[in-house]
């Protein structure tokens, strides 16, 4: 068995004001869950997951019912139980994709010696920055000039600090360039490509630019519009070379994020527009069925439009629980073959 090792944080979220006419908060399971439970539907043949995740000693019992409910999930043994209270946020609802995110909770982030024995026994990577700092720079370095399989991350977190009573609030990317060459494919939303481009002007010229032989894609997802992309032309036969297990080459790290490589464009629209939507989890849905997709042999327009379908999925769930099934399709057949009253 191939291993997808998933680095992100188990957030146990309250969700209010998200569903008209209910008054009571939902509570529910939620960050890394979402990319998680997209995998538990659709993650490549051959392949099963390694969470590496810290959870705080408070909710370990609680996670460990959700995460033995994967059946994908090889081991558990990247899961590590830290004093620290975990991590807990407040979802607040102004509308469909608006809300406001207050934070408590202090589940620390990984430190190299911890890290590096549990990725490097992975075949590929995918960090989701829930809290934001899953890794340091200093870490983030040090896996991308130790590790040689393909490497995905969804920076998100990465750009909201933590405001007066634990208050998300959005903040610029500091040493972004440092950043991108961390990794091969990278995933933003709009707002946050907005702020990674900062005084670049037009933020499209901006991931031409990055893009090349050591960022080899930048994702950005447009929420209910679909996604667009800028991929190194020779992404496929990168990512071709990874599936093999090939040696992959090196990179010029000398040539800054981006390179000599010539990059192409895309967008794909979003399949389907789902009432009443809820964003919650869309984007790391919509990021692991991306990199999946992609080890699995989909082309980047392939790949994204499969994402696309999960996240529209995603969106007429609520929590992350029995969310595999929903996206799977099982739900469906489940629900089919039940007697009607």
């Amino acid at each position: 068995m191939k291993r997808l090792g998933v680095v992100g944080t188990m957030v146990w979220d309250t969700i209010r004001a998200r569903d008209p006419g209910r008054s009571e908060p939902v509570e529910e399971w939620g960050g890394i869950c979402y990319g998680l439970s997209a995998f538990e539907a659709i993650g490549p043949e051959g392949w099963e997951l390694m969470p590496i995740i810290k959870v705080g000693a408070d909710l370990r019992e609680r996670a460990n019912e959700y995460l033995r409910g994967l059946r994908r999930i090889g081991s558990l043994d990247g899961v590590l139980t830290v004093p620290e209270v975990n991590n807990r946020v407040d979802l607040v609802y102004g509308n469909a994709s608006r809300r406001c995110e207050r934070l408590t909770g202090g589940v620390p982030g990984w430190r190299w010696e911890e890290l590096a024995p549990l990725a490097l026994s992975c075949d590929a990577v995918y960090v989701n920055f829930i809290a934001g700092w899953e890794l340091d720079l200093s870490t983030a370095q040090r896996l991308r000039g130790c590790y040689s399989g393909p490497l995905y991350c969804d920076l998100h977190s990465i750009f909201l600090g933590v405001g007066p009573r634990g208050v998300r609030e959005p903040r610029p990317l500091q040493e972004w360039r440092e950043w991108l060459r961390c990794f091969d494919l990278l995933q933003v939303n709009e707002e946050e490509f907005e702020i990674l481009a900062g005084t670049w002007g037009d933020p499209w010229e901006f991931a031409a630019e990055v893009v090349g032989s050591e960022t080899k894609a930048l994702f950005v997802t447009l929420g209910d519009r679909g996604c667009a992309w800028v991929a190194s032309a020779t992404l496929d036969g990168w990512l071709g070379a990874a599936r093999r297990g090939a040696s992959l080459p090196p990179v010029d790290r000398a040539s800054g994020a981006g390179g000599e490589d010539p990059a192409t464009s895309g967008f794909a629209a979003t399949p389907r527009t789902v009432p009443g939507a809820d964003p919650t989890g869309c984007g790391d849905v919509w990021g692991m069925t991306c990199f999946t997709a992609l080890l699995q042999g989909a082309s980047v327009r392939q790949a994204a439009e499969r994402a696309n379908e999960l996240a529209a999925r995603n969106a007429a769930h609520r929590g992350a629980s029995q969310l595999g099934r929903l996206l799977s399709g099982e739900r469906r057949i489940l629900e089919a073959r039940e007697p009607r009253p």
